[in-house]
């Protein structure tokens, strides 16, 4: 398995497997259709989102799957962790440890916390990260505040 940071060449692709993830999740409504942010926020000039791309040692120029993801700083803990925005595997690439290997990379680049949200019902997803001993978090909801239409 090869994993690396993505780069403008990227970007087709990674559009691609971001609007299949939207469509599974039931989220293409909520603005996966714009995707006219993504090369300013992944290659501009002040880059806000990092995309991890991993592919099979026997097909190294297919990306099978993406990790997207930013740094962050918790005031608490006063150290850098990383925010996992989406992890998506194609699914003719699924089980055969690529996610594994995008969250072990995320792993790698941070000794704070990784931190990400799950949809509910989503069981696959869950019981994936559960194998890695991630565990829900209690005792905060999560509030989102969008701009006004």
């Amino acid at each position: 398995m090869s994993v690396r940071l993505a780069t403008a060449a990227d970007l087709p692709t990674i559009r691609a497997l971001l609007r299949t993830h939207a469509e599974t999740e039931g989220g293409l409504a909520g603005g996966a259709a714009r995707a006219d942010d993504l090369d300013a926020a992944l290659t501009g000039e002040h880059p806000s989102v990092r995309v991890t791309i991993v592919s099979l040692a026997a097909e190294p120029s297919v990306i099978a799957g993406i990790a997207l993801w930013y740094p962050t700083f918790s005031s608490w803990a006063l150290t850098t962790g990383i925010w996992l925005e989406d992890l998506f595997i194609d699914d003719s690439y699924r089980n055969a440890g690529l996610g594994l290997e995008l969250m072990n990379d995320l792993r790698a680049r941070t000794t704070g916390r990784i931190e990400w949200e799950v949809s509910r019902g989503n069981d696959g997803a869950e019981r994936f990260y559960r194998k890695l001993g991630a565990a829900p978090r209690d005792g905060f909801t999560q509030y989102r505040w969008l701009p006004r239409a």
